[in-house]
């Protein structure tokens, strides 16, 4: 993994409600960098992230100039852990083409 950070998790209450973590100014900057060689659309970008001992394939979003990652029901179990909570993310940015067209990855 490329990049760690840590950020604490809080929840979106969008058409659905859902968990997000910020990434730090510091790695959105990383991220912006990187963004043209592997967003696929609407600026997202597909990365590869753990916490903890869980390890899966998400998209980050971006949101107000900076990204957001979203954090799914099965990961906050796993690693026991929710809104308002701190936890730290190890993540590597996947190359436009290096990831699954239909976003599988490793199981959670």
């Amino acid at each position: 993994m490329d990049l760690t950070f840590s950020a604490e998790v809080f929840e979106w209450r969008g058409p659905a409600p859902f968990y997000w973590l910020s990434p730090p100014s510091d790695v959105c900057d990383y991220l912006r960098a990187e963004a043209a060689a592997v967003t696929y659309g609407w600026g997202a970008i597909p990365v590869c992230v753990r916490i903890g001992g869980t390890e899966w394939e998400t998209s980050l979003l971006p949101r107000n100039g900076e990204y957001v990652l979203p954090v799914k029901k099965a990961v906050r179990a796993q690693e026991h852990f929710g809104g308002g909570d701190t936890v730290t993310v190890a993540m590597s940015v996947a190359p436009r083409g290096g990831r699954a067209a239909n976003g599988t990855g490793p199981p959670v």
